[in-house]
């Protein structure tokens, strides 16, 4: 593993507050504190797996500056991709090595869950791993409604005029989101901290959108 730099606090700070700036106008599913869990989570995976920090957070507050990009496209812009773009030069104006830009921009570049660029660094993989954690269990199941709600979607399945196919299927949208791709994340998980974590937080939801699919049909 590369020993990156470690960057001044001010320049950290001065990243950050760059970053955070691309939010003031995302869907809440995809909002700074987002940003700010994976960071969390990264900085936790990272210690277990030997990842370098520096190159983690910094990741993990960027990752997602493009998602506004996506969603006016929409879905035309690959929001991994746009991020990565964007990230560089905010990192490099505030002085980050171009060795320490690379590694970060290619975590960034690799986080996607529907993406084509397959993570191989340790920090990619643990920043795959973050984002994937933060889609499930308990704030998982949270930010699925969320979801559902900024594009429209009802709790039995219809829309008030969404254009997002997979919730107009009959069926609860949110029940719907975690058959086809939440209860999936568990088994796309990179490293072996990510995995445990995983395996613990898809039980937790599984059992709720269980109970959640018996009182909609009334059997509770």
């Amino acid at each position: 593993m590369v020993a990156h730099p470690i960057p001044s606090q001010a320049a950290l700070a001065a990243v950050e507050s760059e970053a955070q700036s691309f939010f003031s106008d995302t869907h809440g599913c995809h909002g700074w504190d987002h940003a700010v869990r994976v960071r969390a989570s990264c900085l936790q995976l990272g210690q277990e797996e030997g990842a370098d920090a520096t190159v983690l957070a910094l990741a993990a507050v960027l990752h997602d500056i493009g998602r506004k990009f996506e969603d006016a496209s929409p879905g035309c812009v690959c929001h991994a991709q746009k991020s990565a773009e964007l990230a560089a030069p905010i990192l490099a104006r505030h002085g980050i090595p171009p060795e320490t830009i690379d590694a970060v921009v290619d975590c960034i570049a690799c986080h996607r869950f529907r993406g084509t660029k397959v993570p191989r660094s340790i920090e990619a993989k643990v920043l795959f791993d973050a984002d994937k954690l933060d889609a499930i269990g308990a704030i998982g199941i949270g930010r699925a409604f969320l979801y559902c709600g900024e594009h429209g979607a009802l709790l039995d399945g219809g829309t008030r005029g969404s254009a997002c196919v997979p919730l107009e299927s009959p069926g609860h949208a949110t029940r719907r989101e975690f058959i086809e791709k939440l209860s999936k994340l568990k088994d796309r998980m990179t490293t072996p901290s990510g995995a445990r974590r995983a395996r613990e937080r898809h039980a937790f939801m599984e059992a709720f959108f269980k109970r959640l699919g018996a009182e909609a049909a009334g059997e509770l």
